[in-house]
């Protein structure tokens, strides 16, 4: 009975997680079609703008073209009206001047007859009708205005849309989360030249896998992105995961999305590691205790009047690193819980926790230090807990730059001792 009613409820869950999936899969689909007829009606209108804007600079170069062959005409207009008007007046002295000289030929007195003969010599030789070009000063062709739009026809009948540029991929194995940032990383498909730039989109969720069309909160736009990774700093992780989409541009159009990723944002919670301490203390996620009389397998000894002021009780706060990086980032150089040795490797007041751990630039990713030195053991960091303050001792020798830094800053000389960091 039991066993069916597991299996009845099993089913159940699996039911409603596929009608929860089927049904943001309904509304993606819905809101898609809302999209579909939004941005149509966006283009077209977008059309109607660039087709008004081709038409406005052919009216342009027509008006030009069309004051070109007026100033033309004018030009050559004038020309011809003022090589007419010399003519006329030209024509008009000369017939005067035929005129005098065929009166001339009546006169009867001599000496009348010499005097009108050598004015109208005079007259002759300075008539503008000998002195006038018989040739127009202008042709009446306008052929040099004539256009020839063939090329252009060609080109305005292969008008076509633009080649939108393809959706990148973001490849998850890239995508690192980690120090309160994330780091998106993307590819395209194939080559292209023309991309401009890159629109990143993210919005946070408490829902894994695909955006869901009704969630509460907005796409968060970074445009202008010349990379194909970006990193987003300074984050609060409020929610379980991020969505991301990412889209090419060229210098007219945005291409469509990539497919949505989903990262998972939730805080790792800082532990010490109960196998690798000293025998004498019994450590817990969020506290270490002190026991002289053996803390590891006496969970309650300390209990009680007879342990009274026999133990001292340090309390770590639980410490959350908002970082969750993906399998190929995390090159960290980790290795197995080393295996506890005997007492002797401890010495004197010191009762150590093992974590492990490697130093990265957060930013950057890129390793900070390397020790270059032979170690016949392993070598990990410890933890100290004492006096309310966690002391980080890696036993390696302080680099040269920290100790140049340590004297500038605190007006020491440079220390050779282990490279520690106290925290209160």
């Amino acid at each position: 009975m039991d066993s069916q009613k597991e299996a009845l409820q099993r089913i159940i869950s699996t039911l409603a997680n596929k009608n929860d999936e089927i049904q943001n899969f309904i509304d993606t689909l819905n809101h898609t079609l809302k999209g579909v007829q939004e941005n149509s009606s966006n283009v077209l209108s977008e059309l109607d703008e660039e087709f008004d804007s081709l038409y406005s600079i052919l009216d342009e170069v027509k008006e030009s073209m069309i004051n070109s062959i007026k100033q033309e005409q004018a030009r050559k207009s004038q020309e011809l009206q003022s090589q007419l008007s010399q003519c006329n007046n030209a024509l008009e002295n000369s017939e005067e001047l035929l005129e005098f000289a065929a009166r001339s030929l009546d006169i009867k007195e001599p000496e009348e007859f010499s005097k009108a003969a050598r004015q109208i010599k005079d007259r002759v030789t300075m008539a503008s009708a000998f002195r006038l070009s018989l040739k127009p000063k202008v042709s009446d062709n306008m052929t040099h205005l004539m256009v020839d739009f063939s090329q252009e026809r060609q080109i305005l009948q292969t008008l076509k849309f633009l080649p939108v540029p393809k959706a990148p991929e973001i490849d998850p194995v890239e995508c690192l989360v980690a120090d309160n940032s994330v780091t998106v990383a993307w590819r395209m498909p194939e080559e292209d030249n023309k991309i401009d730039h890159f629109i990143l989109e993210y919005r946070k969720t408490n829902f894994d896998g695909l955006p869901r069309v009704k969630d509460e909160r907005c796409w968060e736009i970074i445009d202008n992105i010349k990379g194909t990774e970006y990193t987003l700093s300074g984050l609060k992780f409020d929610s379980k995961y991020m969505n991301f989409r990412v889209r090419a541009c060229n210098k007219a159009v945005a291409g469509e999305y990539s497919d949505p990723v989903t990262l998972e944002t939730k805080a790792l919670n800082f532990s010490l590691d109960n196998s690798s301490s000293h025998l004498n203390l019994r450590v817990e996620d969020t506290c270490v205790e002190w026991d002289p009389t053996g803390g590891k397998g006496q969970e309650s000894k300390i209990k009680g009047k007879e342990n009274k002021g026999s133990a001292h009780v340090t309390s770590l706060k639980r410490h959350t690193r908002s970082g969750t990086p993906s399998p190929k980032r995390t090159s960290t150089g980790s290795r197995p819980p080393a295996v506890r040795g005997s007492r002797d490797r401890f010495t004197g007041e010191s009762y150590t926790v093992l974590g492990q751990l490697s130093f990265y630039d957060a930013n950057s990713k890129q390793l900070l230090y390397s020790f270059k030195t032979k170690f016949t053991q392993p070598v990990l960091p410890g933890f100290m807990v004492w006096c309310g303050g966690l002391s980080l001792n890696t036993g390696m020798q302080v680099p040269s730059a920290v100790r140049t830094l340590q004297k500038s800053e605190n007006g020491m000389t440079g220390s050779a001792s282990s490279l520690n960091n106290i925290t209160q």
